[in-house]
């Protein structure tokens, strides 16, 4: 361990604790989580992984207590949480338990059903505490539970989360602890919230914006609600009844919210603090939501995994955003103090106004878990590590920077970063060679696929694609095309090709 040890994140629900302690932590359904039951559970269970040696532990587990207190646990035994999507195709879970070294895990009924799917021949410590007796699984034990959370060093990894990688697999991104207690230390500075404010819960647990729903509302003391799919037919009832006071989505439930009607003026009068992340974030939504949220705050935060969640906040103003909004997107605001950055143009030279935003600082993970990840994503300058985020920021003024674009073939579809590259290597294990693009649609940028060769139904594809894809990155749009246009480089023109799916799902009406 690191010397001079913190906390961590057990000491932010340990501080919700002592502010709550007969309160709600987690409201999953008609399920509530109080804070003083997570706590004991989390006490008992942790005692389980600290007695197994457990140094990462891999939570597998729908949102339900298995969940919620495992990842809790895991963060009192001092160990590295590694959330695991149950609905992840089995060979990409296998893939991630493998690279983060997961030594323990922690799962519910549906996870313990399919844990050979996932272990093959792999000795893994198993945790399932509501599931009844089972040979493969440890049993905690509260006369060996906990005493309290145990300290953990700075510069070791409180979270392991995956990104999508161009290799094909994915890639494993260290969030050390020090890192963390940074940001959520800027947050209690920039933020009023306590134990009065009711949170939404919409992220996957293994989405980094999760880390702000839960220990945001813990830190505070507050109610975590988890949203069911079925809260955005009707948001503002659902909001109401629940009494949610901070909101925290992509930009994409706008939408979603806008077409079941829920954005009416005045619909979300209980919000105090609106955010969204994951994608860009444009005006004219922006200005729906506020209609509804009369009395909400709202901000655009930012941040790569690899920069602890997010980096940077611009508030919104009803007058002045519109104004200064370059292509019809909110800017993404300052980058959080304690942070250097610079702009990168052609040939890596620094520029004043326009380039590629690089950031070093407190929030920079530690690295990757595979090393060779790291290649071309960092670089030294003035003794400083800096993190090339790939995305091109403009500046507006002395602190605040406005998004425009990706530079690479990564693009956020969801919320999710997406690297094109990934998918179109699944395509080709399917037999088909693919270009993969990103493309803008009413309802947020969706995957188009261009294919040569044989005609293969689209079906069969998508088939394929979800034994080794998430759900949400596999392709909405397919066309076969004899050959790839090449651009004056003899490369594959992509430009051309984003232009005929543009076309295609926003066809020109005749006459």
């Amino acid at each position: 361990m690191d010397t001079n040890p913190t906390g961590g994140l057990a000491a932010r629900f340990q501080r919700g604790l002592a502010r709550s302690e007969h309160g709600v932590a987690v409201h999953v359904g008609e399920r509530e989580l109080g804070y003083g039951e997570l706590h004991e559970l989390a006490l008992t269970w942790g005692g389980a992984l600290v007695e197994s040696g457990a140094g990462a532990v891999g939570v597998w587990a729908g949102k339900g207590v298995a969940a919620y207190a495992g990842i809790l646990a895991a963060l009192y035994a001092g160990a590295t949480v590694v959330p695991l999507r149950p609905d992840f195709p089995t060979a990409r879970t296998r893939q991630m338990i493998e690279a983060a070294g997961v030594d323990a895990l922690i799962v519910d009924e549906r996870g313990l059903s399919r844990l050979s799917e996932v272990t093959g021949d792999r000795a893994l410590t198993v945790l399932a505490p509501e599931c009844g007796d089972h040979p493969a699984v440890l049993r905690p034990r509260e006369s060996r539970a906990l005493a309290a959370p145990r300290l953990v060093g700075p510069g070791d990894s409180g979270y392991v989360l995956f990104t999508s990688g161009s290799t094909g697999r994915p890639k494993g991104v260290r969030i050390g602890n020090g890192s963390l207690d940074h940001y959520f230390g800027l947050l209690d500075a920039r933020y009023d919230f306590t134990p009065d404010d009711v949170f939404s819960q919409t992220f996957d647990l293994n989405f980094d914006c999760s880390l702000f729903d839960l220990f945001c509302a813990w830190g505070a003391g507050a109610p975590a609600v988890v949203l069911p799919a079925g809260a955005y037919r009707d948001l503002p009832a659902f909001a109401a009844q629940r009494g949610l006071t901070v909101w925290f989505s992509t930009p994409s439930a706008i939408d979603l919210v806008r077409r079941t009607g829920g954005l009416a003026p005045g619909a979300l009068p209980g919000l105090r603090w609106s955010f969204f992340a994951g994608e860009a974030l444009k005006v004219a939504d922006t200005a729906d939501w506020r209609t509804a949220a009369t009395n909400s705050l709202v901000e655009n935060i930012y941040g790569p995994t690899e920069l602890t969640i997010t980096v940077s906040g611009y508030r919104w103003d009803d007058v002045a955003t519109p104004r200064i909004a370059v292509n019809g997107v909110v800017p993404i605001g300052e980058v959080h103090a304690g942070h250097d950055h610079v702009l990168l143009g052609e040939g890596d030279i620094p520029v004043e106004n326009e380039g590629e935003l690089c950031i070093a600082g407190p929030q920079l993970t530690p690295g990757y878990l595979d090393p060779a990840d790291e290649q071309g994503r960092f670089f030294e300058q003035d003794g400083k590590r800096y993190y090339r985020t790939g995305d091109r920021v403009r500046r507006l003024n002395d602190t605040d920077l406005a998004y425009l674009g990706r530079l690479d073939s990564q693009v956020q579809v969801l919320g999710w970063r997406v690297e094109l590259a990934e998918v179109e290597h699944a395509l080709r294990d399917c037999g088909v060679d693919a270009v993969v693009l990103g493309v803008d649609t009413e309802v947020g940028t969706e995957l188009f696929v261009f294919y040569s060769g044989a005609r293969r139904p689209t079906i069969e594809m998508v088939r394929a694609l979800r034994n080794v894809l998430p759900e949400g990155v596999i392709p909405r749009h397919y066309r076969h095309i004899d050959e790839f246009p090449l651009n004056g480089n003899r490369k594959i023109d992509r430009k051309s090709l984003a232009a005929r799916a543009d076309e295609i799902l926003h066809p020109v009406p005749v006459g």
